[in-house]
């Protein structure tokens, strides 16, 4: 099925190049498939632990007594603290050790630390856990694009990019279903049991739950076969023999990578911007939705998660296909394709998040969020592809780590956003609704312009690239 767009979008001319002059041969197409199976087991279990965590805001908040800032700020940025100032270090990683180690050690750790959270005694060390959960997922996105374009050849690519999408697919919409009915039944248990001499919410018991799978993610990494890299020839991601201890610093912290993509700021600038402020409002929703149903209709998270789960594997699994095909059709005419594609979805996700609070029954309001998750999937492959695309090689690690830092922190502080809105703006908790909606007004429509800039630049890079490899 064609779900991603052709591979003369997706495969950097750089790759290219490297494949014809270096005569590689490339690892076999089965132990290729079996780290994406892995991959997505990994990236499902992120996915389903963070929906069933969405899921929870109400009682999080219950429980530990918070406002909505101080909700917005656990559901947000305190997953990427740690992120912030570990991120790309972390992603240096990946550019350094096997990537099958790395990404073992990664869900290991996020399912270990996850499964810790549902023992916190109060809300410090709830935000602790948080805090190290994002730590701990820092590595998986960079070394999963890295691992992957080493195994598979440019016309696979397509191909491999759509299907890892089906890890947060699958983990979103099961967290979402499957999180409605787990908080459901825990409800059912007594408010408060003993542990090992502490209290524990009846709550806290999903949150264990969903780390203990992690252990078993991390071995099946421990099965796979590193390929090699597919560097060009003559050059090099390693620090310079004899560099001293603030260069190396410097080099660990992402320095080369930001002053590569700082030199064609031009092309990376309108990128960055736009994906950081559609986070904010995107991303940044996502813990509110179940608060929002709530407090607008008065509906529970079993009522919730029920019809919403369902509709966001329909919906997700359609914007997949319709944006590959979209995307597709405007790269047999346009070389800059992933950007035009990406700027016609954003304009349209703005309108439908900004009419979604305005919904006068539940049943609509979810329509609208289920519509906006399906746009959102429809221009992922497109956005990750652009910078796989650009980028090159020896520096894609740390490159894809510093685009995805401005989803991840964007998006988390967005969560934040809509809290602050909902408690100084709004003043009013139970008007979550016009929260969201000044959140949508201010923060869409410039991420659409940002996006629309970047479509000429990003085109000539395209073309540049092209000319050199030629």
């Amino acid at each position: 099925m064609a779900i991603t767009p052709t591979a003369q979008g997706l495969s950097a001319e750089s790759d290219k190049a490297s494949s014809k002059s270096s005569g590689m041969p490339w690892p076999s197409e089965a132990g290729g498939f079996f780290v994406l199976f892995c991959i997505i087991f990994a990236t499902f279990l992120n996915f389903f632990d963070l929906s069933m965590f969405q899921m929870l805001a109400e009682k999080m908040k219950h429980s530990f007594v918070i406002s909505d800032t101080m909700l917005g700020f656990v559901q947000g940025p305190a997953s990427v603290i740690a992120f912030v100032v570990l991120g790309v270090p972390l992603a240096r990683l990946v550019d350094i050790f096997p990537r099958k180690y790395v990404l073992s050690a990664g869900i290991a750790l996020i399912g270990t630390i996850t499964a810790l959270g549902g023992l916190a005694q109060n809300f410090g060390q709830f935000i602790g856990s948080r805090i190290f959960v994002g730590a701990s997922g820092a590595v998986n996105g960079p070394g999963s694009y890295s691992i992957l374009s080493d195994y598979f050849r440019p016309a696979r690519i397509p191909l491999v990019f759509a299907l890892l999408q089906l890890g947060f697919i699958l983990g979103n919409s099961a967290g979402t279903w499957g999180g409605g009915y787990l908080v459901a039944w825990t409800n059912t248990w007594p408010e408060k049991t003993a542990f090992l001499g502490i209290t524990v919410f009846n709550w806290q018991w999903i949150l264990v739950m969903a780390g203990a799978p992690g252990l078993l993610a991390a071995l099946l990494f421990l099965l796979a076969k590193e390929p090699p890299r597919r560097n060009p020839p003559d050059v090099t991601a390693e620090m310079p023999k004899g560099a001293s201890f603030g260069r190396k610093l410097l080099f660990l912290m992402g320095w080369d990578a930001f002053k590569a993509l700082a030199e064609r700021w031009h092309v990376f600038l309108p990128l960055f911007a736009a994906l950081g402020l559609s986070s904010l409002e995107s991303q940044g929703l996502g813990p509110w939705r179940v608060p929002f149903i709530h407090r607008t209709y008065g509906w529970d998270e079993k009522e919730i998660g029920s019809l919403l789960g369902p509709l966001l594997l329909a919906a997700m699994l359609i914007g997949i296909f319709v944006g590959g095909v979209f995307v597709s059709w405007l790269g047999k005419r346009h070389k800059d394709a992933f950007i035009r594609a990406t700027t016609i979805i954003f304009a349209l996700n703005t309108v439908v998040a900004i009419a979604t609070p305005l919904m006068p029954t539940p049943q609509l309001a979810i329509g609208g969020i289920v519509l906006s998750m399906l746009l959102g999937l429809a221009g992922a492959p497109a956005q990750n592809a652009a910078v796989q695309q650009i980028v090159p090689n020896e520096l894609r690690g740390q490159a894809t780590a510093l685009y995805l830092f401005m989803f991840t922190a964007f998006g988390a502080f967005g969560s934040q956003v809509i809290g602050w809105v909902s408690n100084y703006v709004v003043g009013d908790e139970q008007k979550l609704w016009e929260a969201m909606l000044i959140t949508a007004v201010v923060f869409l429509p410039t991420a659409t312009f940002c996006m629309w800039r970047g479509i000429g630049p990003f085109r000539r890079e395209v073309e540049r690239l092209e000319a050199a490899a030629a």
